[in-house]
């Protein structure tokens, strides 16, 4: 019998970016493979005039609600909607502010965007980007010891999706493609303060990456040597035998997503300090 995905609304309502309800609908829808959402954002709804509309649109297309609202009167307006409109509401955060107001002893501001705000954390990721833009693909070598993070690795391994990622929770990453039988910077082997570490996936996973890559290529370009498994797999031979050499640890990115990846790097940070 043919195995059909069901379809459901999940409405989305935030008074900042919506972020964080995307990220916590996609975490719960992900653990139902018979059915995918139908994605519904709402960013800076702040006033009741703009919730308005938004609940005419759930009431027309009815499923999940969840919202991240921090003013008490229209998360109570949205709840009672919902409720009239017969569909589940959830507000996200509201347990947990609940819990950290038990045990800080404390109310909290309740204050919209407070996430956002542009401070000290904020200009460090902003730096961490420039940084990581500047050392993109083994550029500027000389700076390596300024960074927190350097990431090696043969081509199509992730390298740099990863360390714009890191970059975006702060972490200064470098990156640099391991090529055959090519000395890596000397710089990078006196570096004292950044993790090294370096990515690996399987020769069949590197080969059909490499395929689609090739199709945007520069005339002239070697295809059947940059797609071919015997290649490749000499490159993650040497790719190995140098962090073996000097103790840099492996990560295999077969299976693993951007954000796992850059998860097991952030992991393997305090470890090795």
């Amino acid at each position: 019998m043919e195995n059909r995905t069901n379809f459901f609304h999940l409405h989305l309502i935030s008074d900042s970016t919506g972020e964080t309800l995307i990220s916590a609908g996609r975490a719960a829808s992900a653990q139902f493979r018979s059915a995918q959402p139908i994605e519904h954002v709402y960013p800076l709804i702040r006033n009741r005039k703009q919730l308005l509309p938004v609940l005419q649109a759930i009431d027309e297309a009815p499923g999940i609600v969840l919202y991240t609202i921090v003013d008490r009167e229209l998360a109570s307006l949205i709840d009672e909607r919902c409720v009239e409109m017969g569909v589940a509401s959830v507000n996200v955060l509201e347990p947990v502010m609940n819990a950290f107001q038990i045990y800080l002893g404390a109310p909290s501001r309740r204050r919209v965007g407070a996430q956002h705000v542009m401070n000290a954390g904020y200009f460090a990721r902003i730096e961490a980007l420039n940084f990581t833009m500047d050392h993109d693909d083994g550029q500027m070598p000389d700076d390596y010891n300024d960074a927190d993070v350097v990431i090696i690795g043969i081509s199509r391994t992730s390298k740099t999706p990863t360390s714009i990622y890191l970059a975006n929770r702060g972490i200064k990453t470098a990156n640099i493609p391991i090529v055959y039988g090519v000395p890596l910077p000397e710089s990078l082997f006196i570096a004292s303060k950044p993790l090294i570490v370096c990515l690996i996936a399987t020769t069949d996973r590197i080969s059909q990456v490499r395929e689609n890559r090739v199709l945007g290529a520069t005339q002239g370009f070697d295809r059947e040597h940059y797609t071919d498994r015997a290649a490749i797999s000499e490159e993650l031979k040497y790719a190995r035998s140098l962090c073996a050499r000097h103790n840099w640890p492996l990560i295999d990115v077969t299976r693993r997503s951007i954000e796992e990846t850059a998860a097991a790097i952030v992991a393997l940070r305090p470890k090795l300090r």
